[in-house]
């Protein structure tokens, strides 16, 4: 299948152009190979099921009033806790194979100069990742679990805290993928800052709108409480600093060099 190739004869840029037909096929190859890297690590984590269990059990049973306890309620829930606890673990092990098919999804469309950040990316990418969820691990889950479990120990309620296994995971697996994800917002802005979508003065004349989307995103991607959706928003309006100087810094340069298009 024919590629349209745009080149640059003063920098020696080359940029392919796909028909749409090339970019759905290029989406499918890469969607199967992150589904392959899913499937084993998915069957990797699930044999160490158990472990993986307890590493999410840690946090809340460190701040578990005395009484209180996690429940089975349902036949098959822990079953499916330990698939959900596998899954969370295969797709965090894999998000730099998984950022690198993206990656390599979008540089068609960079220059050949752009294209040497690819490692650059993948690693800065999932570092953030790594540092959102560790973020909800370390931090938000052992302050916010305290603080809500105040209340069980609180006589005036005359409460126990009886906490059910597959909602406390399925708790935790939504604020660690949503911190993971909204931590890449620097790593994002890198991309689009690159590839020349945004730049600095974008992101700054925007800014007052982006407040109100962060809130907004922050309400959506966490538990319905003030507390969470403040927890995020919170990281996510410095993450947005940063991200305006990074887009400074490593946004694509104003060209206005003629390109010529030649096709194959």
């Amino acid at each position: 299948m024919d590629k349209n190739l745009n080149i640059n004869k003063n920098t020696k840029q080359v940029q392919e152009e796909y028909p749409l037909i090339e970019h759905l096929e290029e989406i499918k190859k890469r969607l199967k190979y992150i589904l392959i890297v899913l499937v084993v690590l998915f069957i990797a984590g699930y044999s160490q099921g158990k472990t993986l269990v307890h590493f999410f059990q840690a946090p809340i049973l460190s701040a578990l009033p005395e009484g209180s306890s996690l429940t089975m309620l349902k036949v098959a829930e822990m079953f499916f806790v330990e698939v959900k606890v596998s899954f969370i673990a295969a797709l965090m092990v894999s998000m730099p194979f998984i950022l690198y098919q993206l990656w390599l999804f979008i540089a068609p469309g960079l220059y050949m100069h752009e294209r040497r950040y690819i490692y650059s990316f993948v690693f800065f990418a999932s570092i953030l990742f790594i540092i959102g969820a560790a973020f909800a691990y370390f931090i938000v889950f052992p302050f916010g679990f305290k603080f809500f479990l105040s209340y069980a120990q609180n006589a005036a309620y005359n409460v126990t805290a009886t906490l059910a296994m597959s909602d406390y995971i399925d708790f935790v697996m939504q604020l660690v993928l949503a911190f993971g994800i909204v931590f890449e917002l620097p790593a994002i802005v890198f991309l689009l800052a690159k590839i020349g979508i945004i730049n600095e003065e974008m992101l700054i004349k925007y800014r007052r709108y982006a407040i109100v989307i962060i809130f907004i995103l922050a309400a959506i991607l966490t538990p319905p409480d003030p507390f969470s959706q403040l927890i995020m928003a919170f990281p996510l309006l410095l993450l947005y600093q940063l991200s305006i100087y990074i887009a400074k810094v490593f946004g694509r340069e104003p060209e206005n060099i003629k390109e010529v298009a030649i096709y194959e």
